[in-house]
């Protein structure tokens, strides 16, 4: 994260014809300038890709040990997925049309004492004006409580997403679904956050697009 130079409270003349005057204004402002231009070496390293062979996309924010990396994940993946899990096709596609992407979230610290941790519900998804959560395990707990889904059904969806709060030491990851309601070819930017002994750090990573609904045709044999 950047820091900001902390500015000098010494007093300044104000005589209006004082040389120093010019000279202290000079001094002030080549120092802010430097002061600013050294933070640029903060800025986080974000990556964005295409698989040649799927046309599958993807976007990677590294920065202050925190690495995030989504994966679009086509809806016939995640519908197909699910219905071998025991969802009916209604179910299964309301799933593969929710803008679902393969994520990673991955400590990439040097220090083994700085734990981070990671809380999904507090990241925000914006798109347009809008500005709303994730859809995480709690929403779709109780969504497909209310559509009667077998439990079979549902713990291998609740499973299969990234958990809501995970704690990770020096190089730990995680791997998970992450949903983020919306429809097929939308495009987000993503807030996130996460702590690091008692302090919160904010990434955002912008333009991600939710894949569309195509329908790829089986590889020639």
């Amino acid at each position: 994260m950047k820091n900001k130079c902390p500015l000098s409270t010494a007093p300044v003349s104000t005589n209006r014809h004082s040389p120093v005057m010019p000279a202290l204004l000079l001094s002030f402002f080549t120092l802010l300038f430097v002061s600013q231009s050294s933070a640029s070496v903060d800025e986080p390293v974000i990556e964005r890709g295409e698989d040649p062979a799927t046309g599958l996309k993807y976007w990677l924010w590294d920065n202050d040990g925190f690495l995030l990396r989504l994966t679009q994940r086509l809806p016939d993946q995640t519908r197909a997925y699910f219905e071998a899990r025991g969802f009916d096709k209604a179910s299964a596609d309301t799933a593969g049309t929710s803008c679902i992407f393969q994520t990673m979230i991955k400590n990439t610290g040097t220090n083994p004492s700085e734990k981070i941790t990671s809380d999904i519900r507090n990241w925000k998804v914006i798109s347009g004006d809008v500005s709303k959560p994730l859809l995480h395990r709690e929403y779709w707990r109780h969504y497909w409580l209310e559509h009667k889904q077998p439990e079979s059904a549902r713990v291998a969806f609740e499973w299969s997403l990234l958990p809501e709060s995970v704690e990770y030491d020096i190089n730990d990851y995680n791997w998970g679904m992450s949903s983020y309601g919306l429809a097929p070819g939308s495009q987000f930017d993503l807030i996130f956050t996460w702590q690091r002994q008692g302090k919160t750090y904010q990434g955002r990573i912008n333009n991600v697009l939710c894949p569309d609904d195509i329908h790829l045709e089986p590889a020639a044999q």
